[in-house]
Parts: C-alpha cells; sequence; structure tokens
C-alpha cells in the first residue's frame, strides 16, 4: 500500500484485520503514549470495576470473532 487512499479499496473484512494490526504494533509500543491524569484515574476505574465484577468482561476472541462474523455477513 503506497497511497492511504489504498486502505479504502480493501474489504471490511481486510480494514478490521489492518485496524487490529495497528492496534497490536501500537500496544507493543505502549509505554511510549503518555497518559494524562485524567485518563490514569479512568483506567483506575474501569480496572476496580472490572474487580469488582469479572464476570461483565469479554474475552478479545469472543469480541474479535463476533466483528469478523459481522463483516463476513456483509
Amino acid at each position: 500500500m503506497n497511497d492511504l487512499r489504498d486502505v479504502f479499496k480493501l474489504s471490511v473484512a481486510e480494514r478490521i484485520q489492518l485496524v487490529g494490526d495497528l492496534w497490536d504494533s501500537i500496544a507493543a509500543d505502549i509505554a511510549e503514549v503518555p497518559l494524562t491524569d485524567a485518563q490514569k484515574i479512568e483506567i483506575d476505574r474501569r480496572l476496580a470495576e472490572h474487580d469488582a465484577d469479572p464476570s461483565t468482561a469479554l474475552d478479545w476472541s469472543v469480541v474479535r470473532a463476533e466483528l469478523w462474523s459481522r463483516a463476513k455477513a456483509k
């Protein structure tokens, strides 16, 4: 891909995969992304909420499978 316009020529499934790949590359370098105090507070709040009731969380593989099935259905 030499041009950003090429991204929009990809299928929905390919664009979802691209977003996932981009996110994975960002997550690998997450230490380079500074957080504001407000973001840190929100992360702590969400972690506390999850710790209080972990049953409300969905595994990433479940979420991803659902996204893929929706993309393929179109």
